[in-house]
This record gives C-alpha cells, structure tokens and sequence, in this order.
C-alpha cells in the first residue's frame, strides 16, 4: 500500500455537477477520427471551479495572488486526511481533538466523500467548514485545507467568509476531493492545478499515496 497512489480526483465529464451559478461542463469532440479527421481534438467548456481544483486568494480578495503563483509546496509534500464525523459541518470543537499543527496540510474527509459524488446533481446541505472552524485553521497556521465537494463554505451558510478566512490566512483550498477510499493518516499530496496566469481558481488532479497512521489525533479535545 506504501508504494501505491491513490486518485482523489473528481472525474471531468459533460454534464457533471457544478456550483449552480458557475458554467456547467461541456466537452466536446470537434475533430474525430470517426467522422473522418486525421485526429481526435476536444474543447473543454467549464468553469475553473469544477470538480477537483484549488483556489487562489483572488477567488474572493479584490486584490489577491493568481493561481498561477502558488508556491508548489502548498500542494506537494506530506498531508494528513482527517475523518470528521459531524453530518453538518466542520466545527471546532472537533478539530480540537486531532491537534493540527501549524505547517500542515489537512483534507478533510466527511460524509461527502460517499455520498454526494454519486450523482450529477448539486447537493445543497454537503458538509462545509464553519466560519469559526476556519477562523481556527488560520489562527493555527495551516498551509493548505482541502475538501471533499465544490466548497469550503456552505451553500447557503459561511461561504464567503469561511473562504475569506482562510484566503486571508495565506491558506491555499483544494476542494471537490473524494476521499471516500482514503483512511484517516498521513499521506504524499501532490495536487497541481492548471497554471492559468491570474486565475482565481483551477482544475487539479489530486492523488495520494499512504504513509502512516495519524499521530496527532486523540479522543478527547
């Protein structure tokens, strides 16, 4: 299992869930060679908030860094996937109990993972990070927190400011990670987004590879 790495990756189709006021997903085929061309060539309609991607602190500060100027260690190196068990939200009473450290790069794994990657349709009440758990992370110092589905904040609840928590931190997000198959540890990250000069946000392909149990977690706060 040590040597092995794992897709935590968002497959990208046409028609794939998307944030419900971003650009739906579109891919199609232009050149075929079906339809007699010399080759296959495919243009991709989508917003850079689909499916797996990071964030860039421009995605919601006026005048924030490009995708394009993420340092690559905020989205290489080792990264801890934490299970959280509140079907609500990330909250900070939980967090307490796993003692992150400042440095770290966290993934948080809920009941999204199983649960709102199994359809095509935007799932409104998936599992967010509260405001004041955010405001946590980045009084700790975090590098990089990662989720599994299309936000950080909620839909209707602390998406702005969960995001701006974090952003204004210096905290880099990857979000729409499924980690359904990932167990609680520590683990190789490397997610690389597109390097879109400027870009408030860009697909990635995410991908772990276990290296050990969690050390830092404990059963009371």
């Amino acid at each position: 299992m040590a040597d092995e790495w794992m897709d935590v990756s968002a497959p990208l189709k046409s028609g794939m869930v998307h944030w419900p006021d971003n650009p739906p997903v579109d891919i199609e085929r232009m050149l075929s060679i079906e339809r007699g061309d010399a080759c296959n060539v495919s243009k991709l309609s989508l917003g850079a908030h689909t499916g797996t991607h990071m964030d860039a602190p421009v995605h919601f500060l006026a005048h924030g860094s490009g995708i394009d100027q993420m340092p690559l260690t905020a989205a290489m190196g080792h990264a801890r996937v934490i299970e959280i068990g509140d079907s609500e939200s990330i909250k900070r009473g939980e967090l307490e109990m796993h003692h992150i450290q400042p440095g770290e790069r966290v993934l948080f794994k809920t009941l999204n993972s199983l649960r709102c990657w199994q359809t095509d349709n935007f799932v409104e009440d998936f599992v967010y990070i509260a405001h004041e758990a955010a405001q946590y992370l980045a009084d700790i110092g975090v590098q990089t927190v990662g989720v599994d589905y299309l936000s950080v904040g909620g839909y209707r609840v602390d998406g702005q400011a969960t995001h701006q928590a974090l952003l204004e931190a210096g905290i880099w997000i990857i979000e729409g990670l499924n980690l359904s198959q990932a167990h609680p540890g520590t683990y190789d990250l490397v997610c690389l987004p597109l390097r879109i000069v400027g870009g408030d946000g860009a697909p990635a392909r995410a991908i772990l590879r276990w290296v050990g149990p969690d050390e830092h977690a404990s059963a009371e706060p």
